[in-house]
């Protein structure tokens, strides 16, 4: 509410991690916490909710509990309180599993975290079909050039 208040609902974003395993956080029911949540964050008016599926950079069929997380049930609890903004979701997706995504409503946009790191030129590898360099995470997020500028374009 405070982010909201100061820049606008229409320049805020939240990002979401149901079932993520950080920092040994576990919750053995985390569907009705999250979609209390989502309730509340669909009255605000948000440009947007990204929600990471699984676990972060591991699994997605990643759960906590006994149950698989519902994700269908997590973005219908958002849109139902009024959320209007993009869906995004993100976490292990390629070319044909945004496509499926995307077509079966379960996602407005598909962030594609690791994949942009070793594709410098993702967007015209998705658009042609072109396959992907596989990316190298010995090279994210530090260190020198290696990984960060050397990855090959398809041109």
């Amino acid at each position: 509410e405070a982010v909201v208040g100061e820049v606008g609902a229409g320049r805020t974003g939240i990002r979401l991690s149901p079932v993520t395993p950080a920092n040994d956080s576990s919750d053995p029911e985390p569907q009705p916490l999250f979609e209390y949540v989502a309730r509340k964050l669909g009255r605000h008016g948000l440009a947007y909710v990204h929600v990471i599926e699984g676990a972060t950079g591991g699994a997605r069929d990643f759960q906590q509990g006994e149950r698989p997380f519902d994700y269908a049930a997590f973005k219908a609890a958002y849109r139902d309180a009024g959320g209007a903004g993009a869906w995004l979701v993100n976490n292990g997706y390629d070319r044909e599993l945004a496509e499926a995504a995307v077509e079966a409503g379960r996602a407005d946009l598909v962030a594609f975290g690791k994949l942009f790191i070793a594709n410098p030129d993702l967007v015209g590898r998705l658009q042609q079909g072109i396959a992907l360099n596989a990316p190298d995470s010995n090279t994210f997020y530090g260190g020198n050039s290696k990984g960060y500028t050397d990855y090959p374009t398809a041109a």
